[in-house]
């Protein structure tokens, strides 16, 4: 049995050697055929597969695993379709690259939505990817400084799904406008995006400092978008006063 695992380990088959010894004791047991005793430890190393997997992309997706589809409290937000959302937390915008934006003033929970769904897509073997709206600029603009300025683009466009958090709530230095725009620019019909605002769109021409480019950008984002707009209750300020009482 060691030398078979051994050689099991050399193909990579990591699944296969954990479970190995209690499949085979467990085939001898209830007189498995050789096709079933295979059969149970293809599926241990595709499991074992897709569970590494899903630990490296969350791992490099930067999202929050508290904030998921069922700890959003739906019940706060009695106006926002909860169908809809579960609808969308079935990820088929992604595979038709599509985008959703969530719009609504601070605290309502457009964040905790966002990255529920990028968790969602997580779990269907999709690429994810969340970042702060403000970090997207100095990430890329420090890159056109280091050299580093495709890899860190690449990472912004070689993923399923981008989640863009916070565009208007810091106003985009205008020298740094077209770097926003290359992103929203390549990922068009390509690659799927979420994005959580608390300004209206004809508010965005303001926080990016260009008219021009922020309709260009607004035109991109909306085709083929899902818009949801929440205008419901703070739940930071539900948080305050519950800790006040």
């Amino acid at each position: 049995m060691n030398q078979l695992k051994k050689k099991i380990q050399h193909l990579k088959l990591s699944g296969v050697v954990k479970s190995l010894e209690s499949r085979n004791k467990y085939a001898i047991e209830n007189q498995l055929s050789y096709i079933d005793f295979l059969e149970l430890l293809v599926e241990d190393e595709y499991a074992n597969r897709r569970s590494n997997s899903y630990t490296k992309r969350l791992n490099k997706s930067k999202l929050d695993t508290a904030k998921t589809i069922d700890t959003y409290d739906f019940t706060y937000q009695p106006e926002l379709n909860k169908k809809e959302i579960l609808d969308l937390a079935g990820c088929r915008f992604v595979q038709e690259n599509k985008n959703i934006i969530f719009m609504g003033n601070p605290g309502v929970g457009k964040t905790h939505l966002a990255n529920a769904l990028g968790i969602e897509a997580l779990k269907q073997g999709y690429k994810v990817y969340f970042v702060h709206a403000s970090d997207v600029i100095s990430k890329l603009m420090s890159a056109r400084g280091d050299g580093t300025y495709y890899t860190v683009l690449k990472d912004l466009l070689n993923v399923d799904l981008l989640i863009i958090d916070e565009i208007g709530f810091k106003k985009i230095p205008q020298n740094s406008v077209d770097e926003f725009f290359e992103v929203v620019r390549r990922r068009y019909e390509h690659g799927s995006v979420i994005i959580t605002t608390n300004r209206p769109f004809e508010e965005w021409a303001n926080v990016f400092g260009d008219a021009v480019l922020a309709s260009a950008i607004v035109d991109r984002i909306v085709h083929h978008s899902h818009i949801i707009k929440i205008s419901g209750k703070s739940y930071r300020m539900k948080e305050l006063t519950k800790n006040k009482n």
